[in-house]
Parts: structure tokens; C-alpha cells; sequence
């Protein structure tokens, strides 16, 4: 099993926004949403997320670098869905890893905030379970959490 962020492109774009999380869209919007919002936002970076050679979810990050905003130094995690077949098979943890291994590489990064709806508990303890942990603050009704970052070029072996 190997895990990869890959663009989404012309022909993978159907296949990637078909993915459903099985939740009718009450904890995370569709892909097509996400990949429609994007389009409006220059910091927004987004990727599918594949087993292999399999579409298994999707990632969406706000990356203020993106947006020539390098004095910003808070990115944003602001979706992850792993398709509902491929879930609870450690798929969304492995693809976290990778995004904040993408995040640390980023000019500046300090923090990768996340969100998660009040009434899921079980998206804090999985975040958590990452480093993730609650700032206090609240966006739009989510809990907010936060991992500090060290960028690769400063950790220790």
C-alpha cells in the first residue's frame, strides 16, 4: 500500500468528485465543492488522495504562500474525505502525514490549523492522535486545533 497526493486533472476530475465520504455531506462538503471553491481561491491547494493506483479520498489545504501572503504563517487543513469504501483502513492518517510533510516544506509555515464540527469527537481524537490539539478558538462553529510545525530543514535526526 503506498499513499500519494496526486493534482486531480481533466481526467481525473469525475472519478475524484464521484468519491463520497457516506455522510450525505453533513461533516465534509463533496469534492466538487471543494474543487469549485478552489477555483476561487489562489491560496487554496488541493490534491486526490491514492492507494496505488486507486482515487481513495481528497485533501483541500489553504496555503497563504500561494497567495503571496509569505508573512502569514498559518496554513489551514480545510478538507479531508476519504471515500467511504476505504475508511477506517489508516488511509487518512497516512495522508495527513503526508500533507504536513508538504506543510513543513512550505516557505514559513509556523502552525496547521484544523477544524472539526462540535458534535464529532471522534475527528478530535484522530487529529490528536497526529499532534493536532485545541487552540480554544471556534470558526464558524467548528472547534479549532493546531500543530505546531518545525520545518524538515530544522529537525533534529
Amino acid at each position: 500500500m503506498t499513499i500519494t497526493l496526486k493534482e486531480v486533472t481533466r481526467e481525473t476530475l469525475r472519478t475524484i468528485c464521484k468519491l463520497d465520504a457516506g455522510d450525505g455531506a453533513t461533516q465534509v462538503a463533496p469534492n466538487a465543492v471543494s474543487i469549485a471553491e478552489a477555483s476561487f481561491y489562489n491560496e487554496a491547494w488541493f490534491r486526490a488522495i491514492y492507494n496505488d493506483e486507486t482515487p481513495v479520498g481528497f485533501v483541500m489545504l489553504y496555503d497563504p504562500t500561494l497567495a503571496e501572503k509569505p508573512e502569514e504563517p498559518h496554513f489551514f487543513l480545510w478538507r479531508l474525505m476519504i471515500d467511504q469504501t476505504y475508511q477506517r483502513k489508516g488511509l487518512g492518517r497516512t495522508a495527513v502525514k503526508l500533507l504536513i510533510d508538504h506543510v513543513r516544506a512550505r516557505p514559513g509555515a509556523e502552525k496547521l490549523l484544523v477544524s472539526h464540527m462540535s458534535t464529532v469527537d471522534e475527528l478530535g481524537r484522530f487529529y490528536g492522535s497526529l499532534g493536532f490539539v485545541y487552540t480554544g478558538a471556534e470558526d464558524d462553529g467548528e472547534k479549532v486545533m493546531a500543530l505546531e510545525l518545525q520545518p524538515l530543514a530544522r529537525m533534529q535526526p
